[in-house]
Formats: structure tokens, C-alpha cells, sequence
């Protein structure tokens, strides 16, 4: 088929996410390799967003796509209620990557689902049903975890499922109060998130579920103690903590999981994504081992036809395997130093760039009217002129693939990026900042 065919057919019969479906004009891709993508004319772009923030190993990886091979030679599925070994050698690889304290694993079809089953058994292992989770949340969009999420994608559920409780994000680039320090930011946010659980009344709830490092809506980190705050507020109530990683997990920020820069160990794990970097869909929960004893003699309420797909799993056992290989770990802590400074010079140079937030190789470039009253370039939720889409297509037509989300760009390429191909992308991310400047008369 021609690029044009393909792309007729797709409109004329795809539903694409995200998106009102008149006039859309998708870039046909024809191949992809590493940290590139071509489409139907030849054209190259980086693929800056490593996809949807999944494909950690890049494009093309023997490693996985040969483990696939070999495993569909053997069998493609098995029901989840017998033992195979892809499943359970990728179990044990995941759980000898957690902290001491988790005990097994859930696998499911993805990062949704994952939260899904997250809050079923923190509320079958606590006898609570109230779930809090933040306001600048996305944990997926069905309809638990839809609920889940706080930002405009869960609109469309409204009105919701009783007991999920929002609070608020320890964003202090839009706090209305100006803090001393990151130590006084994080006494402020717990106080708070306290007095907000005596309120709901604390035998009620059974979770509280974050994204370790928010994602999408900013790679908003936590100040100082902040994860450790929130800790001691669920042991202090007897509340389930639940880190989402589906996005922030598998070498994404510099360690294997995001939890581990902050000296904390969850009850309960969520991931997805970088755990077969996209060949395969493949998601799962990560349980305490109190929580894996409890249902030992209770039921446990939850399974899905996919659950642990021996294709899926094969591809996981490859990938983590790769990580280590290829010391992933290494290039994400050396090329993203270089990230942080090239986007802090960003960050002085435009007056568009309100803000950069970055860890590891995941960054978010928040764009603004006003640097002195952080007037976002889009209002929260509504964007009627398309102004940040428009930016992602000058992006793209200078070969820079990425995203956006509110007011913020997204640059979070795959983790075999080096230093040469990342310097490449961001004279590409300098060139359209310098045209934004422009439209806002900066």
C-alpha cells in the first residue's frame, strides 16, 4: 500500500484516541529502528517521547523480537491458571528487582488495568473502599482507573464512582505560597494531606495511590521528604501505599523504579510500559508479602484471560534482561546530566519556558505567556485554538517526535539515546521554542 492508502484507510476506520476526528492527517510510519522512525515518503524523525514513554529499549531490538520468535515456536497462550515458564521466571525477575518487603506478582494487559486490580486488592485486603489519589493524575482510562485520575480525562466518567477522594499535587512552580525550602514545601503538603484523611475519616480509606513522579501532566518530583511523609501517613492510619510506575518505572529516571530515589517502599507496585518497552502488551501489580499472605486463605477477586501471556512474558524476561546487558542504568544517568543542562539553558533563554523539570532521561518543558506571572500558553484543560498541537507539528516537520499535554512539551526519548543523537533533538526543540517566543511577542 502507498503512504496516501494507508492513511485513507486509517481515517476511514480508526477511531484515534485523544482526538476529534475531523481533520486529522496522521504521519504514516513505515519503519522504525533505535531511537528513529521513518514514514511513507523516507522521512526521519527522533522518536523524543519514546512512544507513550514504553519504548525504553528503542525500536527494532533483536533481543526481544528473538525471545517473541522463540516462545511463539513453543506455544502463544496458556490459560493464566497454569504454570508456564516465561511466566514465572518474569515474576521472580520483577520481584528480585523490588524492595525486600514485596512478596509477588499480578500480571495484567497493561497500565490501566494494572491500577484496576491495584485498588480491588488494597480494598479486599484493608475491608475499605475509599481511594485518594492526586488532582495532576493520569493512571489510565477505564473506569476505575479512570476514576483514579484526576486531570480532564476522567470528565467524560463523571459523575463518579463513590470513595475516590482528590488531593492536591506538591506543585510548588503554581503554588500560590512561596516556600523556604523543598523541607517546608513537603511540611505544608503532609499537613494538609493529614488533616484531608482525618476528614474522610481514616478507617475508611483503603489507599493512597500517586504516581511516584507524576508523568504526563508535568513530571512534577516530589520535594524533600515528601514520599516519606506520605508513608508515615499510611502507617500511621493503616492505609495501603500504592506508586503508580507504570510510566515512571524500569530505568525511566535514573533507577529501576522511581520509588527508590526517595527511600520508601510501597505496599503495593503498579507497572506497565517499560517492562516490554511496547513489543508486547504487559502490565502488573507488585504486592507486599502481608498482602500475598492474606490471600493465601482469602479469595482473591481478580483475573483476566491475558493475565501473565506467555508472549508478553518472554518479551519482559528479554527486555529486563536487556536492561542489564546493555547497562541502560549507566547511559540514563550520563545523557540525562545533558538533558537537565540543555533544558536549563532553554529555560534561560526563551520566554516561553516557564519552567523545566527533568530526572533521568524524563523531562517536561512547561510553556507559559509570562515568565513572571507564570500565565500558562494554554489555560488548564482547554486548548480551543490548538495552540499546543500546533507546536508538536512544528516539531514533527523538523523531524522532532513527541507530545504534549496541557501547557507542557514531553521529551522522554528511548534510554539508548546518546549524548550526540540528544544534542541533535534539542537544537531541533531550541529552533520551534525560538518560534514560540515569537507568537507571544517574547
Amino acid at each position: 500500500m502507498t503512504g496516501q492508502e494507508i492513511r485513507d484507510m486509517d481515517l476511514k476506520y480508526n477511531l484515534h484516541s485523544w482526538s476529534k476526528q475531523k481533520g486529522l492527517n496522521p504521519v504514516v510510519i513505515t519503519k522504525a529502528e533505535g531511537i528513529y522512525l521513518w514514514d511513507s515518503d523516507g522521512k526521519r524523525y527522533m522518536d523524543m517521547s519514546s512512544g507513550q514513554v514504553n519504548s525504553n529499549v528503542g525500536h527494532g531490538n533483536k533481543d526481544i523480537i528473538e525471545a517473541i520468535k522463540e516462545q511463539a515456536d513453543k506455544y502463544c497462550f496458556i490459560s493464566p491458571s497454569l504454570a508456564v515458564e516465561p511466566r514465572a521466571k518474569l515474576a521472580k525477575m520483577v520481584i528480585d528487582r523490588m524492595p525486600d518487603n514485596m512478596g509477588k506478582v499480578f500480571f495484567t494487559n497493561g497500565g490501566a488495568d494494572a491500577n484496576e486490580n491495584a485498588i480491588k486488592m488494597a480494598r479486599m485486603y484493608t475491608g475499605r473502599y475509599k481511594v485518594m489519589s492526586r488532582y495532576r493524575s493520569y493512571h489510565g482510562s477505564t473506569f476505575g482507573a479512570g476514576n483514579l485520575t484526576g486531570e480532564p480525562r476522567r470528565y467524560p466518567l463523571e459523575p463518579g464512582i463513590p470513595g475516590f477522594i482528590k488531593f492536591f499535587d506538591p506543585y510548588i512552580y503554581r503554588e500560590a505560597i512561596s516556600f523556604a525550602s523543598e523541607e517546608d514545601a513537603t511540611k505544608f503538603y503532609i499537613t494538609k494531606l493529614r488533616e484531608q484523611i482525618i476528614y474522610e475519616n481514616p478507617s475508611t480509606i483503603a489507599a493512597i495511590v500517586m504516581e511516584t513522579i507524576t508523568g504526563s501532566n508535568g513530571v512534577i518530583i516530589p520535594p524533600k521528604g515528601y514520599l516519606e511523609g506520605v508513608r508515615k501517613l499510611c502507617d500511621e492510619f493503616g492505609i495501603m501505599m500504592i506508586c503508580d510506575e507504570v510510566m515512571a518505572g524500569w530505568c525511566r529516571t535514573g533507577k529501576m523504579f522511581a520509588f527508590e530515589h526517595f527511600n520508601v517502599k510501597p505496599d503495593i507496585v503498579t507497572f506497565a510500559k517499560g517492562i516490554t518497552c511496547g513489543y508486547i502488551q504487559l502490565g502488573g501489580v507488585a504486592v507486599s508479602k502481608k498482602i500475598a499472605a492474606y490471600f493465601d486463605d482469602h479469595l482473591l477477586s481478580c483475573g483476566l484471560t491475558y493475565s501473565g501471556h506467555p508472549l508478553a512474558c518472554a518479551a519482559g524476561v528479554a527486555c529486563l534482561n536487556y536492561y542489564d546487558k546493555a547497562r541502560i542504568l549507566d547511559n540514563v544517568n550520563a545523557v540525562g546530566k545533558v538533558l537537565g543542562e540543555e533544558e536549563e539553558k532553554l529555560k534561560a533563554k526563551h520566554a516561553c519556558v516557564g519552567d523545566v523539570r527533568y530526572i533521568g532521561l524524563w523531562s517536561a518543558i512547561e510553556l507559559v505567556k509570562d515568565k513572571k506571572t507564570k500565565e500558562p500558553l494554554v489555560p488548564y484543560g482547554k486548548d480551543e485554538g490548538g495552540t499546543m498541537p500546533g507546536i508538536v507539528k512544528s516539531l514533527m516537520k523538523k523531524g522532532f517526535c513527541t507530545y504534549s499535554h496541557e501547557n507542557m512539551l514531553l521529551v522522554a526519548p528511548p534510554l539508548i539515546i546518546t549524548k550526540e543523537q540528544l544534542l541533535e533533538a534539542m537544537k531541533i526543540l531550541d529552533d520551534v521554542l525560538s518560534e514560540v517566543d515569537a507568537a507571544i511577542g517574547g
